[in-house]
């Protein structure tokens, strides 16, 4: 128990000092709460994904729910900007694809042989980005997704809402509370399915 209350510590310290350095990038000055991680995996039927990534995996506070919900042969792809977050990734979840840069999603896919994702999960600060950077990425995460794939994404405010509703048909904004800062979790789904 104490060295998992050492890591907690370790974790959250870390991400405060990444926050401060960059807080454009990291959106938040301390990682995703057991609840909100719990609110962002709930809604995805794991049994039926191949194939997922997460975008903005930072210290991998949804990552390890993750692990616990995929099937063995599913293939999870994660990136993350932050060079030190993203070697401690690549080491925690070595059986995982690993990227710096959710920009270039389906030039990894390619890369790895995915053709189409069943799922994108985002912890990524999308109203910290320049509108350019916003449209780039949904337009890979839209590229990405099969028809009627899920794009499950947590926010800290509704800004976004209008924007992902433009492209995406949204089933469900949760409130998570139980998060610093509390935490809005949109279930998109891509139109074209189901």
């Amino acid at each position: 128990m104490i060295s998992s209350v050492g890591e907690l510590i370790q974790e959250k310290a870390l991400f405060f000092y990444k926050f401060l350095r960059s807080p454009g990038q990291i959106g938040s000055v301390t990682p995703s709460s057991k609840f909100l991680a719990r609110a962002m995996v709930e809604p995805v039927s794991w049994d039926e994904v191949n194939s997922v990534a997460e975008l903005g995996a930072g210290t991998g506070a949804i990552t390890k729910y993750i692990r616990t919900v995929v099937k063995a042969d599913t293939r999870v792809l994660l990136f993350e900007k932050d060079p030190v977050l993203y070697r401690e990734l690549r080491f925690q979840y070595a059986q995982y694809g690993c990227y710096r840069d959710a920009c270039r999603l389906q030039y990894v896919m390619n890369q790895e042989k995915i053709e189409q994702l069943d799922c994108v999960i985002s912890g990524l600060p999308f109203f910290n980005f320049p509108q350019t950077t916003r449209d780039h990425l949904l337009d890979e995460i839209i590229a990405s997704l099969k028809d009627g794939g899920l794009f499950i994404a947590f926010q800290y405010s509704r800004q976004m809402k209008k924007q992902l509703a433009g492209r995406f048909d949204i089933e469900e904004i949760k409130f998570v509370p139980l998060n610093v800062p509390p935490a809005f979790v949109y279930v998109c789904r891509k139109r074209g399915g189901q």
